[in-house]
């Protein structure tokens, strides 16, 4: 075992040791938890905003406080409220012939959880399922990105401000650090990150018998309808697709676009992202790529596309520049599955368009490709919608708009096959980070004695009843 396992491994026993201690945290241990977070997250917002700026370049601070600091406060008051009302059992009849037993689900907490958290939203997705997984009543390690450094040690030092080191534990480090801390026997892992790495994670857990929640990508597709309000549904693909330059796992990765509206849309996509971003190249609303790796993949995805004839449709006027890294938005029109563009996700600036002439032909192209972590559709007709919803598979879907099914509190965020397994967040994410552990309450009068043996004629009368009535 390495130094950094044993460091490792000594810290999870430490987590381990304090849960056996109170395994079933009360309301009033929980809410301070979560309290004490909050408070965190207020007093560090300009600090964690400006470190994050910093580790992308440039990425503009209302990004941040709209994108992370405001939906992890709103996660985090909403579980505020009715987590006590998530911790109480279940209860339930058992079934009719075991009457009047009754029965019960009781919320217990998983015990250490592991998060591992990538570089693109770092409070985000990292605070968000360590809400859920602190009001479920867990203990919680987090490993950060070495992609987003400062933000990483300066999250670590204020979590080791703000919490007791029985409670939360903030781990930094390389990727060898990232394999070390997933083959920690944990009570439940969450990954949010690649489909490639995701296979990793998943192989490490299994050694373990660890359940994971994968959270991965995928490419997420916009499909505009035939009598979408084109206008509307240009801006709000715009909107989704270049806030955080792209590097966002819910992004519209590639348009379906009815073919005789194809240079329309990318009109009206063209006038969306002037509106939205006047002064692209001057970087004050508009992120950078992360890293000089991250762009030079993204350069190649893009003009390995044109070398293979597909064209480019600028959206800006604004010219590219390698040493900020600034990467203005384009569509690509012309492209085929054959091109790296459509085969990987894209996460960045980039929006491949493939027209269609029926909407059963959008259906099938969508369908026949790996269930993508986010569906977006344009459409005004209801039986239209309802078609693509019922043809599809998506981890999520939001309807005339982008992005926005990730932020409500009543529905589980995750994804399905390749783009993820599980959910969480609100009630959904409680349940992700508890075992709903089932409880059968005998009655002190009950008809069990009637079917223990010695197996007689009253046993088989009661056998021939439960075989009728069961």
């Amino acid at each position: 075992m390495t130094e950094t396992s044993q460091s490792l491994n000594a810290t999870f026993l430490r987590l381990r040791n304090a849960q056996a201690q109170d395994p079933m945290p009360a309301w009033p241990v929980r809410a301070a938890r979560l309290r004490a977070l909050e408070k965190m997250l207020t007093e560090q917002r300009d600090a964690f905003a400006k470190a994050i700026s910093a580790d992308f370049g440039h990425r503009p601070v209302e990004e941040t406080e709209l994108l992370e600091i405001y939906p992890s406060l709103s996660n985090l008051r909403h579980s505020l409220r009715r987590g006590r009302r998530w911790m109480r059992p279940r209860r339930g009849l058992a079934n009719m012939v075991f009457l009047p037993a009754s029965i019960s689900q009781l919320p217990q907490p998983r015990g250490v959880v592991g998060i591992i958290v990538p570089w693109n939203y770092p409070i985000f997705l990292a605070v968000g399922p360590l809400i859920d997984a602190l009001t479920a009543g867990n203990r919680v390690m987090l490993k950060m990105s070495e992609y987003t450094p400062r933000f990483s040690a300066l999250f670590a030092e204020q979590v080791a401000r703000y919490f007791t080191p029985d409670d939360v534990v903030v781990i930094t480090g390389d990727a060898d650090v990232a394999q070390a801390f997933t083959a920690l026997p944990f009570d439940h892992l969450l990954f949010t990150g690649s489909t490639a790495v995701g296979y990793h994670v998943m192989r490490a857990a299994a050694a373990n018998l660890t359940p994971v929640t994968l959270e991965l990508g995928g490419k997420s597709p916009a499909i505009v309808g035939p009598t979408a309000r084109l206008a509307h549904a240009a801006e709000r693909i715009v909107a989704g697709k270049l806030v955080n330059a792209g590097q966002t796992c819910i992004a519209p990765d590639y348009l379906l676009v009815p073919r005789a509206r194809v240079a329309e849309f990318v009109d009206a996509a063209r006038a969306a992202a002037a509106r939205l971003y006047p002064s692209l190249d001057t970087l004050g609303q508009y992120a950078t790529v992360i890293t000089d790796r991250q762009y030079a993949r993204l350069a190649k995805l893009r003009d390995d596309a044109v070398a293979a004839g597909a064209r480019l449709e600028p959206l800006s006027e604004a010219q590219e520049d390698v040493s900020r890294r600034l990467m203005p938005p384009v569509i690509l029109t012309g492209v085929n599955d054959s091109m790296a563009v459509m085969q990987d996700e894209i996460f960045g600036p980039l929006l491949p368009l493939l027209p269609y002439d029926t909407l059963d032909e959008a259906i099938a192209y969508v369908a026949a490709h790996p269930q993508p972590l986010a569906l977006y559709l344009f459409e005004q007709d209801r039986a239209s919608i309802d078609r693509v919803l019922s043809r599809t598979h998506a981890g999520g879907v939001t309807v005339n708009d982008t992005i926005y099914h990730i932020a409500q509190h009543g529905m589980p965020f995750g994804g399905v096959g390749p783009s993820g397994m599980g959910g969480y967040h609100g009630e959904a994410g409680f349940r992700t980070f508890s075992h709903m552990k089932p409880v059968f309450h005998q009655s002190r009068i009950n008809g069990t004695g009637m079917l223990s043996p010695p197996y007689g004629a009253r046993f088989r009368r009661m056998l021939a009843l439960l075989l009728r009535h069961g």
